[in-house]
């Protein structure tokens, strides 16, 4: 058979488009993490699930409302400060006042008597109506200030609180470099410790300190390290942006081993809570917040660990997940100018690509990828400052699919440990490359909720044996945000999915070696039979507070269990405080229920005082200031 020239150019033709389209869909479908299954993109790029012949694409994941939107763009205006929130027929209200910098020790907004109102996405604030009598900062004289602002929907929901500096020059008002979040106090050292802060433009900031002056690089996010101070002692501190400046202190830590007396705080859970008003703005229980930190600076505390389920999350675009995370840092920040707070990850700091469909109510969930930008862990880190000492990933672990290439999220800034004195804290993540749609797991292939996998268990083996060989440290607390033993809430999964140990994490289409009930006992025969300075394993999710004796004579295992069992040789304890506001759950019963003591649904903080070789806890409910709970750890 002859073909013609034109038919042969035609055949050729058609051979280099399909082959040109069949390379264009491999080069994208590269951009689907390997440690993925069944998850596709179509010939426009769009991300899909097949399943049983029916795709299920992802979904459009435009928010409501963003950091970016809800800062509102403040400009000077001939009266004061206009604002222009970018959405489409936005309607709501903006409350105000001055900051009064210098009257308190910390600052927050007292409101003006009125307020203004947001029409078509856009507002004033009328400056110069706060002259005389409402001049408590003394603007007219100095010519600047600094205003809190509040944003809110016309239903009334709080979305934000903002703030903005601004100048008075010539008749006209100007926005001035800000301070939008912070300072907060980081990294806590016996000689120093890092400043950080956000401003709205980039700047050089200052930080000044005993002398001497400390600066940062040009830009909008400020990590300042501070060294060369003194243990334990009192240093005021300074901030300079601009026009801006800001003073506040904090104690430098204790020597290691040191061994003097000192206080520390534990909760986790402040995810949006019911009653309206500030116990939800926009993700997050900002007034039981507010008074779990009042009362932890009341306390003297040296520092806070705070152990996930920070906001309500749950979120597919990474901007509504700053909005709520700076809502966050904006309930603790007027306290955390003086102290550290050590933050990490809940199942509720999830960012996934959610893919769902009507037929047969499908929908599944996994990371959010690329992870190098858009996972949950990577958000997380970029909003927060913790150690980096912790392991870089799970890549290299036997499951990664492609040892040459990087397959899974970070760990960094969410698995870490620090150490204060004689007490050191490992902070683990049991919400990694978290997939929630745990019955698409074995499709979808993703992360377990409290599964913690291969290459952070030998992170944390390493950690426990560096730290029972280091002569400074007595004690060891662990905290993750799942408990090992849940008894109220999660009784159907955590570290124990009601006594089945199939549950698991599934990576490149295979199950991991080890079921949910293995791994733990796997941490717990590390925590209790191989260290003696494990003393107490600190979690959440399930929101109340208690405590479970973790030992010889506990039942940890369901009837008729058929994997290997452990015997504990000694007794430590979970202490579980998710009571930071998120909505209560009553006690569940579990074959360790004789175990538990000082169940509580109360909103809670739980406070260590560490005194040498002993630790009494007492437990106070931040709203009333009620003590219901305290004993001896050692």
């Amino acid at each position: 058979m002859k073909f013609s020239l034109t038919t042969r150019y035609l055949s050729i033709f058609i051979l280099i488009f399909f082959s040109y389209k069949t390379i264009g869909q491999i080069n994208k479908e590269t951009n689907i993490p390997s440690v993925y299954t069944n998850i596709h993109q179509d010939e426009q790029g769009k991300y899909y699930i097949e399943k049983d012949s029916i795709r299920y694409y992802e979904r459009d994941h435009k928010a409501d409302y963003t950091l970016t939107n809800l800062k509102g763009s403040p400009a000077g205006t001939a009266k004061g400060i206009k604002f222009d929130f970018g959405i489409p027929d936005f309607s709501g209200f903006l409350y105000y006042g001055f900051i009064p910098y210098g009257d308190s020790k910390h600052p927050m907004p007292v409101y003006f008597r009125q307020l203004s109102t947001i029409s078509k996405s856009k507002t004033n604030i009328n400056i110069r109506s706060m002259r005389g009598t409402f001049d408590m900062i003394g603007w007219e004289k100095s010519g600047m200030g600094t205003l809190g602002y509040r944003v809110l929907n016309e239903k009334g929901d709080i979305l934000y609180d903002g703030k903005v500096s601004f100048l008075f020059k010539d008749g006209v008002f100007e926005v001035d470099n800000t301070i939008i979040e912070g300072p907060f106090i980081n990294l806590l050292t016996a000689d120093g410790a890092t400043i950080s802060f956000e401003t709205n433009m980039p700047a050089i900031a200052k930080v000044t300190i005993d002398g001497k002056d400390h600066t940062s690089k040009n830009g909008t996010h400020h990590e300042i390290k501070i060294m060369g101070l003194s243990a334990d002692k009192e240093y005021n501190y300074t901030v300079n942006v601009g026009n801006n400046t800001q003073e506040f202190s904090f104690r430098t830590a204790h020597n290691p081993g040191d061994r003097k007396p000192f206080l520390f705080a534990y909760a986790s859970d402040s995810r949006n809570g019911k009653g309206g008003g500030e116990r939800n703005i926009h993700g997050v229980n900002s007034y039981i917040m507010k008074k779990i930190m009042a009362l932890a600076k009341y306390k003297n505390i040296s520092f806070m660990q705070f152990s996930g389920d920070l906001i309500n999350g749950y979120l597919t675009d990474k901007d509504q997940m700053n909005l709520q995370y700076a809502n966050w840092k904006r309930a603790i920040e007027p306290f955390t100018h003086y102290f550290p707070v050590y933050i990490s990850m809940g199942n509720h700091e999830a960012l996934s690509k959610i893919f769902e469909g009507k037929e047969n109510n499908f929908r599944a969930y996994v990371d959010r990828f690329p992870f190098e930008t858009e996972s949950a862990e990577v958000v997380f880190a970029n909003n927060f400052v913790n150690p980096k000492n912790g392991p870089s990933s799970e890549d290299g672990a036997k499951y990664d699919p492609d040892p040459n290439k990087i397959d899974f999220p970070s760990y960094d800034e969410n698995v870490f440990y620090y150490t204060y004195d004689n007490v050191a804290v490992v902070v683990m993540n049991s919400n990694y490359f978290y997939a929630p749609s745990t019955r698409l797991i074995p499709f979808t292939s993703g992360g377990l909720h409290a599964y913690i996998m291969d290459n952070q268990l030998e992170w944390v083996k390493e950690t426990i044996y560096k730290l029972e060989k280091d002569n400074n440290i007595d004690h060891v607390f662990i905290t993750e945000h799942t408990p090992f033993f849940p008894n109220g809430g999660h009784v159907g999964d955590d570290m124990w999915y009601s006594g089945r140990n199939e549950p698991r994490t599934w990576v490149a289409g295979k199950p991991l070696d080890k079921g949910i009930i293995e791994r733990r006992d796997q941490l717990l025969d590390l925590f209790v039979n191989k260290s003696t300075k494990v003393i107490a394993i600190l979690t959440g999710d399930e929101h109340n507070y208690c405590r479970t004796e973790i030992g010889p004579d506990t039942n940890i295992y369901p009837e008729n269990y058929i994997s290997e069992k452990i015997k504990l040789s000694r007794t430590i304890y979970q202490i579980n405080n998710g009571a930071a506001g998120a909505p209560y759950y009553a006690q569940d019963q579990t074959p360790w229920t004789d175990k538990v003591t000082g169940f509580s649904t109360q909103n809670a903080l739980v406070l260590f005082q560490v005194d040498g070789k002993e630790i009494e806890v007492e437990v106070v409910n931040p709203d009333t200031l009620e003590k219901f709970d305290a004993y001896k750890l050692r």
